[in-house]
Formats: structure tokens, C-alpha cells, sequence
């Protein structure tokens, strides 16, 4: 990316719970803002929502490393759990469909109609 307006360390910056994201003001009277997840996934450009206007934020990736992916703290975990569940019954329609899987010997008329 080419010209960033500023480098703002995430120290600068300041989270709001509310729309859970860190902020900074932008000259144009917005702010920037960038998410936990974008941190998460190593992403460190700010952008102000109202203007062109990029910052580059200075941070330890080695700090979100641990994150969840998602930024919702406490729904995350209970997403989590439900994810789980789901994830419990998708094997368990894989294995069910292994079970009635059957395998047959094409018939001699259809490999010749292929080739």
C-alpha cells in the first residue's frame, strides 16, 4: 500500500467497547478504526469511514495471537460451543453416508458410449 497519512501506535489508539474497535481522530472530524479480528489476522491498516484516508497501525501481532476470530467475547464462546454441536452431527452424517455408500463395476455399454 502506497502513502499512509500517519503510523499511529495501538497504544495511541482507544477501543470502544461499544462498536468493539480501537479508534483514533481523522482530520476530516471521523476517526479511524480497525477491529480485534482485523488485528487477529494480522491486518494493520486503520481506515477512516468517511474520508480516503489510511493510517498504518504499529502493534505486536504476538498480543492478538490468542484471539478468537471472532470479536464478540463472551457470544463467541457460546458460538463456539453451538459450532461444536453442529460440527458433531455433520461427522455424523458423513459417517452415515460412508455406510450406504456402494461402489459398482460400470456397465460395459457405458465406458464404450464414453470413449
Amino acid at each position: 500500500m502506497g502513502a499512509y497519512y500517519d503510523e499511529i501506535e495501538i497504544e495511541d489508539m482507544a477501543w470502544d467497547e461499544a462498536k468493539g474497535v480501537y479508534h483514533y481522530p481523522c482530520p476530516c472530524g471521523d476517526r479511524f478504526e480497525i477491529s480485534r479480528k482485523q488485528l487477529t489476522n494480522c491486518e494493520d491498516i486503520a481506515t477512516c469511514p468517511s474520508c480516503s484516508l489510511i493510517i498504518r497501525v504499529v502493534y505486536d501481532p504476538l498480543d492478538f495471537e490468542d484471539e478468537s476470530p471472532d470479536d464478540e467475547g463472551s457470544a463467541s464462546q457460546e458460538s463456539e460451543e453451538d459450532e461444536e454441536e453442529s460440527d458433531n452431527s455433520d461427522d455424523d452424517q458423513f459417517e452415515d453416508a460412508l455406510e450406504k455408500l456402494t461402489l459398482t463395476e460400470p456397465s460395459a455399454a457405458l465406458v464404450a458410449a464414453a470413449a
